[in-house]
């Protein structure tokens, strides 16, 4: 047990700064792609329930589509295959569309979860005291679809902050590249990966137990 402690004692003002800043650019990636998720998965499932067939299709086969495919197969096709038609994007920002394009199918189905519990007669109602369909939307009905899908977004934010770990393939120097890098340098790759398995951990706990805060109010 010591000696697999000694390098974290040896090594620490070495790794703690390198892992510091990989967890940065971990959460700062992980944060942008989910807040662009929360936008185009709210804009999708308002599509969902649109009248006009073709878009309402469109959309359900989109969702089935980012579901189906593997994320890595988004993130190559974003940071290698858009090139071939002259669209580049660096490796960070294609990590973020790339994770936000594929979670924003899983927050769509969330939020169209949250819209069809909401009751018709709410926005009857407000429409009928004088608020336009705007003002419905925005101060009735959204405020308990957040409410109701509050716990189940936060599970997905882990799950996106988790899955981010495959941006090292596309060379976004998040956590696991960043800890590869030191695997390769200290040739101490258990000692080092077990350290990245903590950082993630470090991210990730709070945001579970925040899950478990909202649950019993999202289930009311």
């Amino acid at each position: 047990m010591i000696r697999f402690i000694q390098p974290y004692i040896d090594h620490a003002g070495e790794w703690l700064p390198l892992l510091l800043e990989a967890m940065g650019k971990t959460a700062l990636l992980s944060v942008s792609a989910f807040a662009l998720s929360l936008v185009f998965g709210l804009l999708l499932a308002l599509c969902r329930n649109t009248r006009w067939r073709a878009l309402e299709r469109g959309v359900a086969f989109y969702v089935t589509a980012a579901r189906g495919v593997p994320l890595l197969a988004i993130l190559f096709l974003i940071y290698f295959g858009l090139p071939g038609i002259g669209v580049t994007f660096d490796a960070f920002t294609a990590a973020i569309l790339g994770l936000a394009l594929a979670f924003a199918a899983q927050v769509a189905e969330l939020f169209r979860a949250g819209l069809m519990a909401i009751p018709a007669g709410q926005r009857e109602a407000a429409l009928a005291v004088g608020f336009t369909p705007y003002q419905s939307f925005t101060l009735i009905v959204l405020p308990q679809v957040v409410r109701i899908s509050i716990a189940p977004l936060i599970v997905t934010f882990v799950s996106l902050l988790k899955d981010s770990s495959l941006a090292s393939l596309i060379t976004v120097d998040e956590l696991v590249l960043t800890g590869r890098a030191m695997a390769t340098e200290y040739f101490l790759p258990l000692q080092i990966y077990v350290a990245v398995g903590v950082c993630y951990f470090l991210i990730a706990w709070p945001f579970s137990l925040l899950s478990r805060r909202f649950a019993p109010t999202a289930a009311r």
